[in-house]
C-alpha cells in the first residue's frame, strides 16, 4: 500500500524523489494518518489537512538545518511520519511511545516543543535570531493556524519580527477555518468579510476588464488568480507588521506551494505565507465533521466514529449541566470560554443562553481580565478553562481578579494528569500556584455530585473561586439537581478506621484521590476524610485527625511542592501540632503521556501504590510498629516524602 512512504525514512529521501511523484506520496501519507490513528486514537482532521503542507516543507527546505515550528503541534503527524518516526506511530501518545506533539527529546526534527497555540512566531524569529548572532544562516518556519493566530502572543512577535529586515523568517498560516472550536473575533471577521466583498469583487472585475484587450495575459491573471486576491486584501495589514504578503494559495495542491516556497527562499526578510487548507481533507466523514474528528479515539474507518455507549457522565459533562441550570435559575451567570466551546462543555450554553455565552479566541489572558471586567458590572462570570490554559492567565488571575476580589469562578477542567496528551496537557500546578493567591476559594470534588454542588458554591462566594475536575468520566455518582451550597473550607469524613493504638492512619484526600483513597484504607482499616476544599483549608478536621491518629497521609493529584499536602503540613505546624506526615502526589518531574489509570500507577497514586507507599513509610506490617525508631525519629516534627 505504501510503495513510496516506506522509502522516505528521513526528509533527504523524501528531497530525492522527483517532483511527479509527490502527489501519490500524498495520497499513501495521507492514508497512512488515517489508517494509524484510528488504531492509536489522536488528533486526525488536522493532520489529513496538513499533508501536502508538511511535503512541500520538506521538499523545499533545508530540515533539520531549516528549523520548522509547528504550532499547537497536534497537526504533525505526517510531520512525524516523514522524519523517521513512521515505524513509531503504532506507540503514539502511549506510555513509553512517542508524543502526539512535537518533542525536543524525540528527534532532531522537532525543533520546538509546542502543544499550547500561538508561541511559534516568537519560537521561530528566536531561531532565526539566534543562527544569524551565531554568523550562521537558516530559515525560521512558524506553521501557525487561523485559530491560534487571533492570539496576542502572535502579534507580539510579528511585532517584533517587524524591525528586522533581513530576518530568514517566514511564517505559514495555515487557514482551514476551523479550529477546535469555530474562529472568532473582529480579525477572522475581518479577513471573512473582505474576501467575499465587494471592494475585492470589483478590484478583479476591474483588472479583468483592463486585460480583456490581450487575453494571454488574461489568462495568465486568472492563473494566479488566489495569489492577486492577497494583493489587494488582507496583505495590507500583515505589511504593515513588515512581512511580505503571499497568497493566499491552495494548500494541498503541490504545483502551488512548491514553487512558491522555492522563489520565498530567495527572497530576504520577513515572509507571510497564507495558505489555505480544509481539515478532514481527503476523508469525507472527517470533512464533514472535523470538530468530532478532531481528536477521536480508536475507530473503524470505513464505519466512523460511533456515539458513546458509557453511562458515567463526564466531569465535563457536568459542568455543561450545572451551567445550563445555573444561568436559568440567575440571569447574572454568563459563560466565558477561551476557544474551548466544545472541550469544556458549554454547546448547549450556547445554544440556550447565547447573549451570555462569550468565547474570546485563543486569548487566555483576556478572558481572565474580561471576566473581572464584567464581574464589576454585577454579574456573575464562569469562566471554564483547561487548568493548563489558566497558567496562561496568571498574571490576570493575580492582579485584576484576586487583588480585586471579584466574583468570578473558574470552572478548571482537566485538572491532574490528562493521559494522551502528556506534561503540556497536564494540570499538575494548579493547586500549587492558586492557594498562595489571597481571596481564593479553591474547591476539589471527590464526585460528580460533588462537582456540581461546589459550581453552585462559587457562584455563591462573593469573591475568586475555583473548581478543579479531572478529564473523564466520573464515579457514577448520582447527581442531586438541587443545588446546596457546601460550608466555606470544610471537609467531611468518608470513613472512619478502627485500627488499634499505633497503627491509625488518617487519609486526607483531595478531589479525584478520595476514591483511590477510599480503596487503599480498605486494606490498611484507615480513616478517610474527603477534604474538598484546598483553600481554605480545614484546620480543625486536620487537628481532630491530628490527635486521634498515629499518622496522617495526604493524596492529591497535583504537584506535591506547593500543593494541598503542603496546607495540611502548614496547617500542622500553625496549630503547632506533631504528626508524622506523607505527602503522596505528583513527583517533580513532568509525565509523560499514556493511559491515564497506567500514569496514576506510575506515579503510586492508584489504590495499590497509596496502600504500598503507606505501608512501607510506617512499616505497618511489623509487629513492634509502635516501637524503635521510626515512631522517634517523627515525635519532634512534621515529616514529609515525595513519592517519585
Amino acid at each position: 500500500m505504501y510503495e513510496l512512504l516506506n522509502t522516505i525514512d528521513d526528509p533527504a529521501a523524501l528531497r530525492r524523489l522527483e517532483r511527479r511523484q509527490l502527489a501519490p506520496l500524498a495520497e499513501e501519507l495521507r492514508a497512512f494518518v488515517l489508517e494509524s490513528v484510528s488504531r492509536t486514537g489522536g488528533h486526525l482532521s488536522s493532520n489529513l489537512g496538513t499533508v501536502e503542507l508538511t511535503i512541500a516543507l520538506h521538499y523545499v527546505f533545508n530540515t533539520p538545518e531549516d528549523r520548522i515550528v509547528w504550532d499547537v503541534g497536534h497537526q504533525s503527524y505526517p510531520h512525524k511520519i516523514l522524519t523517521g518516526r513512521r515505524g513509531d506511530m503504532g506507540t503514539l501518545r502511549q506510555l513509553g511511545g512517542i508524543s502526539g506533539f512535537p518533542k525536543r527529546d524525540e528527534s532532531p526534527y522537532d525543533t520546538f516543543g509546542t502543544a499550547h497555540s500561538s508561541t511559534s512566531i516568537s519560537a521561530a524569529l528566536g531561531m532565526a535570531l539566534g543562527a544569524r548572532t551565531k554568523g550562521e544562516h537558516r530559515f525560521g518556519i512558524a506553521v501557525i493556524g487561523d485559530g491560534a493566530m487571533t492570539a496576542g502572543m502572535a502579534f507580539e512577535a510579528m511585532n517584533n519580527a517587524g524591525v528586522h529586515e533581513d530576518v530568514p523568517l517566514l511564517v505559514i498560516l495555515n487557514d482551514n477555518d476551523m479550529s477546535i472550536s469555530p474562529p472568532v473575533g473582529a480579525l477572522n471577521r475581518y479577513l471573512a468579510r473582505l474576501m467575499s466583498g465587494r471592494f475585492y469583487a470589483a478590484a478583479k472585475k476591474g483588472v479583468e476588464k483592463v486585460l480583456s484587450v490581450a487575453p494571454p495575459v488574461l489568462e495568465l491573471a486568472r492563473k494566479f488568480e488566489e495569489h492577486a486576491k492577497g494583493m489587494v486584501v488582507p496583505a495590507t495589514m500583515f505589511e504593515e507588521f513588515g512581512f511580505n504578503y503571499i497568497g493566499p494559495i491552495d494548500g494541498h495542491d503541490l504545483d502551488s506551494l512548491i514553487p512558491t516556497l522555492e522563489n520565498i527562499k530567495n527572497l530576504k526578510g520577513p515572509q507571510f505565507l497564507h495558505v489555505v487548507t480544509r481539515k478532514g481533507y481527503g476523508y469525507k466523514l472527517a470533512e464533514a465533521d472535523p470538530v468530532l474528528y478532531h481528536g477521536p479515539g480508536k475507530f473503524n474507518p470505513a464505519e466512523g466514529i460511533k456515539p458513546s455507549t458509557s453511562s458515567k457522565k463526564t466531569y465535563t459533562q457536568v459542568f455543561g449541566d450545572w451551567l445550563c441550570d445555573m444561568a436559568a435559575a440567575d440571569k447574572r451567570v454568563v459563560g466565558i470560554t477561551p476557544a474551548m466551546r466544545e472541550g469544556s462543555g458549554m454547546v448547549e450554553f450556547e445554544k440556550r443562553f447565547p447573549e451570555r455565552y462569550y468565547d474570546v479566541g485563543i486569548a487566555e489572558q483576556h478572558a481572565v481580565t474580561f471576566a473581572g471586567g464584567m464581574a464589576t458590572e454585577g454579574l456573575k462570570p464562569v469562566v471554564a478553562i483547561y487548568s493548563t490554559f489558566l497558567q496562561r492567565g496568571y498574571d490576570q488571575l493575580i492582579h485584576d481578579v484576586a487583588l480585586q476580589n471579584l466574583p468570578v469562578v473558574f470552572a478548571l477542567d482537566r485538572s491532574g494528569l490528562v493521559g494522551a496528551d502528556g506534561a503540556t496537557h497536564a494540570g499538575a500546578y494548579d493547586i500549587a500556584f492558586m492557594r498562595c493567591i489571597p481571596n481564593m476559594v479553591v474547591m476539589a470534588p471527590s464526585d460528580e455530585n460533588e462537582c456540581r454542588q461546589m459550581l453552585y458554591t462559587g457562584v455563591q462566594i462573593d469573591g475568586p473561586s475555583a473548581v478543579r475536575y479531572p478529564r473523564g468520566a466520573g464515579t457514577g455518582a448520582a447527581i442531586e439537581q438541587t443545588m446546596t451550597a457546601l460550608p466555606i473550607g470544610k471537609g467531611v469524613v468518608r470513613r472512619e478506621g478502627q485500627a488499634e493504638a499505633g497503627r491509625r492512619v488518617a487519609i486526607l484526600a483531595f478531589g479525584s484521590m478520595v476514591a483511590p483513597a477510599l480503596k487503599a484504607a480498605e486494606q490498611l482499616d484507615a480513616t478517610v476524610a474527603d477534604m474538598r476544599f484546598v483553600k481554605p483549608i480545614d484546620d480543625e478536621l486536620i487537628a481532630r485527625l491530628a490527635q486521634t491518629h498515629d499518622y496522617l497521609v495526604t493524596v492529591e493529584e497535583g504537584s506535591i511542592m506547593g500543593g494541598a499536602g503542603s496546607a495540611v503540613a502548614e496547617s500542622l505546624l500553625t496549630g503547632g501540632v506533631t504528626r508524622p506526615v506523607l505527602q503522596l502526589g505528583l513527583p517533580d518531574r513532568f509525565i509523560d503521556h499514556g493511559d491515564p489509570a497506567l500514569l496514576l500507577a506510575s506515579v503510586g497514586l492508584d489504590a495499590a501504590g497509596i496502600a504500598k507507599s503507606i505501608n512501607e513509610r510506617f512499616d505497618l506490617t511489623s509487629q513492634d510498629a509502635t516501637e524503635g525508631s521510626k515512631t522517634s525519629k517523627a515525635s519532634d516534627e512534621v515529616t514529609t516524602k515525595l513519592v517519585a
